[in-house]
């Protein structure tokens, strides 16, 4: 088993909890407020609003990463003035060359031709892969951006040597290559792609230990956890209690939930998010991932690690220590909080009165806390015993639960088959449990597998 943590010890092998988790437990920790940045994922709902916060406490941004949303990223362009962006393929780069209106000032240079590239660090340089034959787009004009494209792109958007913190937002397992580049770059990584942690935690940690990098959690649920561990020693944070509004479908049946549509599903409560994680909330599949990424974060096994459902979304997550005593970290459900917290880290910023928290206005007086009904929902309990069985099996489970939810939204699939097809794949690649995370280009290769299966079954009982 990859991930075998030993409780409330900070000698434990490999030193402090903070030295091995790369998560910084103290206000002494040395890592720097963030003046520079990467965003990898800005056209998604955390890119947007990490840009929001980064203007609000004047923070320079370098790099700018995407998929295929080049719409957006134009806009972006215009009013960030990125030294460099990334789209998501070529497709995509020539369809943001139209939209800027400056093809003709554009031309294609190799990437160890151009300065902003050249100073990324050698160990970045001999790491290409196979869509880094493409080369970068340089402006005659330095008032316009380098253009990169694809994986490799993705990769430079991560390692360039004038931003100081990446903050890692691509959804999915596309978000895992660029933050182990961050990693191994010694970059501030403000982390809210959960994948990351999930399929390749323990590959995370390591090469962020490596190269000097600091962790800091983006999910409101774990920066609430690491707020309150702040408040006490590594030795004494005893269990971690992670809330969850209980999604849309909060007190359905088994029944209830097939006929249950993706329009439906799309409807979160309280959070606005992109339609992954929005899918992934409604079969709490991601409050499954938060699991197995507190156990990354904060060292601690998966029977340490509780879901409470919390339908008002006020309490963000709670820390028991070993004295008995329980910290809470409370506020209105707006992602911009946690963003900030990890970029302004070890600061807080003020913000105008307007933004204060008011208790009895958010709460009418009444907090709720319910155990999840893990019968309907089973995503919490597979997501368990994936951390538990160890190896690649959390990557199995990612996997599969990303080509059902495609499957899902395409209208392919009803709801209840995304938890048949997970637990299938989870019981046909049990073999995976006694295979330790390796390279990136293997684990991409059993991702592929998994998805692959899983389509493949979905297509079978269709029939």
């Amino acid at each position: 088993m990859s991930f075998t943590p030993t409780l409330g010890s900070s000698s434990i092998r490999g030193g402090s909890v903070e030295a091995i988790t790369r998560v910084p437990r103290s206000l002494k920790t040395p890592v720097k407020r963030t003046r520079s940045l990467s965003l990898l994922g800005s056209t998604g709902s955390i890119g947007v609003q990490s840009l929001q916060v980064a203007e609000e406490e004047n923070i320079d941004v370098i790099a700018l990463a995407c998929g295929r949303n080049v719409q957006l990223l134009s806009s972006q362009i215009r009013i960030w003035h990125p030294r460099y962006v990334s789209v998501q393929d070529e497709s995509s780069r020539q369809s943001l060359l139209l939209l800027l209106g400056e093809e003709a000032r554009y031309h294609a240079m190799p990437e160890d031709k151009v300065p902003l590239i050249s100073n990324i660090p050698d160990t970045v340089k001999i790491q290409k892969n196979e869509d880094s034959s493409p080369s970068l787009l340089v402006p005659s004009s330095s008032d316009l951006p380098v253009i990169g494209v694809g994986r490799r792109g993705a990769v430079l958007a991560a390692s360039l040597q004038d931003a100081d913190t990446v903050i890692g937002a691509i959804t999915g397992f596309a978000g895992l290559e660029p933050v182990l580049a961050a990693a191994d770059c010694g970059k501030k990584i403000a982390l809210a792609n959960k994948e990351s942690l999930v399929a390749a935690g323990e590959v995370v940690r390591r090469r962020a230990a490596r190269g000097g990098a600091w962790i800091l959690p983006v999910d409101s649920e774990h920066s609430a956890v690491w707020q309150c561990a702040l408040a006490a020693s590594e030795e004494a944070l005893s269990r971690v209690m992670l809330t969850c509004s209980g999604g849309p479908f909060l007190g359905f049946s088994k029944g209830g939930l097939a006929a249950v549509t993706p329009d439906q599903a799309l409807r979160h409560p309280t959070w606005s998010m992109g339609n992954k994680i929005t899918v992934d909330s409604a079969t709490l599949m991601n409050k499954g991932f938060e699991l197995i990424e507190a156990c990354r974060l904060f060292h601690l096994p998966p029977e340490r690690v509780e879901v409470v459902v919390h339908p008002e979304c006020i309490v963000h997550s709670l820390a028991v220590f070993s004295d008995g005593s329980v910290l809470a970290q409370l506020g209105l459900p707006d992602m911009k909080m946690p963003i900030r917290f990890a970029l302004t880290f070890p600061d807080r910023s003020l913000r105008p009165e307007s933004e204060q928290f008011d208790l009895l206005h958010a709460t009418s007086g009444a907090l709720t806390f319910l155990a999840p009904d893990e019968d309907v929902f089973p995503s919490i309990l597979m997501a368990r015993d994936a951390v538990q069985q160890g190896g690649l099996m959390p990557l199995v489970l990612n996997a599969a639960n990303e080509a059902a939810v495609s499957l899902f939204l395409a209208g392919n699939i009803d709801f209840p088959k995304l938890f048949s097809l997970i637990a299938g794949a989870l019981h046909d690649f049990n073999h995976m449990s006694s295979i330790n995370e390796s390279s990136f280009d293997a684990m991409m290769a059993v991702h592929q597998e998994v998805r692959e299966d899983v389509i493949r079954q979905a297509e079978i009982t269709a029939v």
